[in-house]
């Protein structure tokens, strides 16, 4: 999937993925304070998210296949990658199966275990209306 992102500065890539029903705007103040700093920020809508295209599925693993294939589409090596929240599993999931890919993993606001889904309810709410 082609994901939307907003590209700030030049240097080291620095990937910033924001949290469930968030996108790349979220994280805006801060990639412009990183790209600042020397790095070139790439701030990433998910799937689903912002921007992004929309599809019916949706998962980690999907998730994770779009950081790669975005890397591999912007040539991007050795990648700072920083999630938050839903992006930051979706970091992990990267990181963990694409070790020559991610050279530093930043986790904001989330663990590496099962979260039951309490979101469930919210969701079904929105879709109602």
């Amino acid at each position: 999937m082609k994901l939307h992102s907003t590209i700030l500065g030049e240097g080291k890539p620095f990937l910033i993925l924001h949290g469930f029903l968030g996108m790349s705007d979220n994280w805006k103040t801060l990639g412009k304070q990183f790209a600042k700093d020397g790095f070139q920020v790439h701030l990433i809508d998910q799937r689903n998210h912002g921007k992004s295209p929309h599809s019916d599925e949706f998962s980690y693993a999907l998730m994770a296949q779009d950081i790669k294939e975005y890397c591999e589409t912007h040539n991007l090596r050795n990648i700072i990658l920083l999630g938050h929240s839903m992006g930051g599993k979706t970091a992990m999931l990267t990181a963990c199966e694409n070790k020559e890919l991610v050279e530093k993993l930043v986790i904001v606001d989330i663990a590496p275990k099962y979260y039951a889904p309490h979101h469930q309810q919210i969701l079904k709410g929105l879709t109602a209306l």
